[in-house]
């Protein structure tokens, strides 16, 4: 079994679907939570400037997706064929494209940036929603087994579960007109494993 060593900042974020993919899987590794006044003396060891790194067997994969695909590829959570492969990716990358324009009011939500969070909640978050979660819905009836892809849980359900379950936290009501994603992100939320693993995971806000 390989050595694994995840390094994030101490948040759940774009590091999250990778501790998910190690609870699934049963999956032992180091889950290093580099703190704020870690982060510029550890950030010229990591390949772009940038967390997550995943650190398997003292080599290193940058980026989220590419970390969640590697180890995704190695635990059977990729989907049953090449197809839904492709599919779980296509979604992983929709969902890139939905959180470049939603960001925009969750960022002045969360307090990380200053601006007119009514204003940006117009002009980013409902259209980001609202092109992004019909999507969602229509690969949850095509793939009728709710998951998004196939028969079976994979990556993207991790992924897109636990941002929708703090989006119900942060605003409530938001996703009503979605009552298939919120459902999905609920089932995904009771898989044992994944139930295990929110129970004793570090608490924050996002």
């Amino acid at each position: 079994m390989p050595s694994y060593k995840l390094y994030y900042f101490p948040a759940r974020a774009v590091g999250e679907v990778v501790r998910q993919i190690f609870a699934y899987s049963g999956v032992e590794y180091e889950d290093n939570r580099v703190t704020h006044e870690e982060w510029a003396a550890f950030k010229s060891k990591t390949p772009f400037g940038q967390m997550p790194v995943l650190e398997v067997d003292g080599k290193q994969i940058p980026q989220s997706f590419a970390i969640a695909r590697f180890l995704a590829s190695q635990h059977g959570l990729t989907g049953a064929c090449a197809f839904e492969a492709a599919w779980v990716d296509a979604l992983a990358d929709q969902y890139k494209d939905y959180m470049n324009e939603f960001r925009n009011y969750w960022y002045l939500l969360m307090g990380y940036r200053q601006g007119d969070k009514d204003a940006a909640f117009e002009t980013s978050a409902k259209p980001a929603r609202d092109s992004f979660y019909p999507i969602l819905t229509k690969a949850l009836k095509d793939a009728g087994s709710g998951f998004l892809v196939g028969k079976a849980v994979t990556w993207v359900d991790f992924l897109v579960a636990d941002h929708v379950a703090t989006v119900q936290v942060e605003l409530p009501g938001f996703l009503d007109a979605y009552p298939e994603v919120v459902a999905h992100a609920a089932k995904v939320r009771e898989l044992p494993a994944i139930k295990a693993w929110i129970e004793k995971r570090p608490v924050t806000r996002g």
